[in-house]
């Protein structure tokens, strides 16, 4: 997935600034699902703008510097929904705790668990954000069919969150030398 077709589907939902994009949705809406920051925003909107893809309108502000508000244009609707119909290959895979604990064998355990275990804390709080996001669950019949297509990568992320919190407690108690 690229930076370009997530910011082209967020304008294609509604129109914002780099600052909105980044505010309300990298930071929030979807930062379980993709992350970036602001200057990559910025670039992107840029280059989605050069390819025709979003047109842009300045907002003249009295107390504050002018803001551009960005919109999908009829190319870049053509191009988002070209994207969504194509077969995405499977992620690179990078995580630094597993390429620590593929070397870990040099460390002591009572300097591996305090990793694991730091790990295992930021892996249960990003749980608990993430079922606290209100979108409605899948069994809700009231929920719009783009709530509905949210909440199906929402609850994907729950259960790799899960299952990756599975997975620290189980290393946690082989390095503790515990019996499974």
């Amino acid at each position: 997935m690229s930076l370009a077709h997530t910011i082209l589907g967020l304008l294609h939902q509604q129109q914002m600034s780099g600052y909105d994009l980044k505010t309300i949705c990298f930071d929030q809406t979807i930062a379980h699902l993709w992350q970036a920051d602001q200057a990559q925003i910025y670039r992107t909107l840029d280059k989605l703008e050069e390819r025709g893809w979003v047109s842009c309108q300045v907002e003249i502000q009295r107390d504050r510097p002018n803001r551009k508000v960005y919109r999908v244009t009829e190319a870049g609707k053509t191009e988002l929904v070209r994207w969504l119909g194509s077969p995405q290959p499977l992620p690179t895979v990078r995580d630094p705790l597993l390429i620590q604990m593929f070397f870990a064998a040099v460390l002591p355990n009572d300097a591996v668990i305090p990793l694991l275990e730091q790990q295992l804390a930021a892996r249960r709080q990003k749980l608990a954000e993430c079922e606290a996001i209100k979108i409605p669950p899948l069994d809700d019949a009231s929920a719009s069919r783009e709530q509905q297509m949210q909440r199906l990568g929402l609850e994907l992320v729950i259960r790799q969150e899960q299952t990756y919190i599975d997975w620290l407690d189980m290393a946690i108690q082989v390095i503790r030398g515990q019996t499974l």
